[in-house]
Formats: C-alpha cells, structure tokens, sequence
C-alpha cells in the first residue's frame, strides 16, 4: 500500500511540475508578445541629396520638416518643428539679409520663421523671439555620406548654433 501512495505522490508532483512549467512559458510567451520584432519609427539618418542640389540660401524639405541653410560651400540644417506643440513653421524672407554673431560664428540671416498655429516667432537663427515657445528651434548634424557624396542629417542629433559642415 505504501508503494501506491508513494507512487501517487509522484505523480502528483510530476502533474503539478509540468503545469507550473506550462504555465511559465505561456507568461514567457505571452509578454515576449508586447516586443515588436519590427521597429515603425521613422529613420533618425536620412539622406538629403547632393550638395550641388542645394541653392545658396534655403530649402525646405518636407518630408524631414528640415530647413538647410547654404552659404557658397558651408551647409546648416534647421527643424521646422515648432517646439510648442509640433506644428510646421513657415520661414518668411527678410527684405534685407542680416550676418549675426551666433555662438560666436557669424551667420547670414536671409529668413525669419512663424509658426502659423499659435504664433510662435523665431529669428532667422531658429532662436524663440515671442510666442508661447519655450525654446529654439533645433539645429541638426550634417554630414556626407561616404558612398555617394549625398548630404546626410541625423535627426536625433541635435548640435549647438555654431555647427557649419564646409565642404572641400
């Protein structure tokens, strides 16, 4: 008889074994679930095109919400992005361009920028004249792509007011 319990016992213990480990790889599964395998954010590095591409004074890109700024052969990219609430900034030519000291670099000031949503306004710098924004607009980091010569940005990389890409 104690053959039968003991055995009994056992299988309890197995029964119960093999459900607990059931259990835990259905939690496994079920929270591996909520990680995509796929990431659906936009690229941080985008090609822009060849510098060449470029005229001297401003383009807007919008598909990157991205104002590159060319002086001759030095390059500066802007974001168009409002920083109250995101809406799309419009630059507005001056009637006469301005060079302004910018973090110690002068700069040829050719726009200025508003923000038609709530009326931010913005120097031709992307530093906050008036409005409800609370900061300046980002400036981003510019390279060239190595394999084709075509300018880069890296939207996640924001860099100081100073930063000009001169190319050769």
């Amino acid at each position: 008889m104690t053959e039968t319990k003991d055995r009994r016992e056992f299988l309890m213990k197995i029964g119960i074994g093999a459900g607990i480990a059931g259990l835990a790889a259905q939690a496994g599964a079920s929270l591996r679930s909520l990680v995509p395998n796929v990431s659906y954010d936009a690229p941080t590095t985008v090609k822009l095109g060849a510098p060449l591409e470029f005229p001297d004074g401003l383009k807007f890109l919008p598909d990157q919400r991205l104002f590159v700024f060319r002086q001759g052969k030095t390059f500066h990219a802007v974001s168009a992005v409002c920083t109250h609430l995101g809406c799309t900034v419009r630059a507005e030519a001056l009637s006469q361009p301005e060079t302004k000291t910018v973090a110690g670099s002068p700069l040829r000031i050719t726009h200025r920028f508003m923000c038609p949503c709530h009326g931010s306004r913005y120097a031709g710098d992307g530093g906050n004249v008036s409005g409800p924004a609370p900061k300046p607009l980002a400036w981003y980091q510019l390279t060239v792509s190595p394999e084709d010569g075509q300018l880069v940005v890296d939207l996640a990389q924001e860099v100081g007011r100073d930063f000009r890409l001169t190319l050769a």
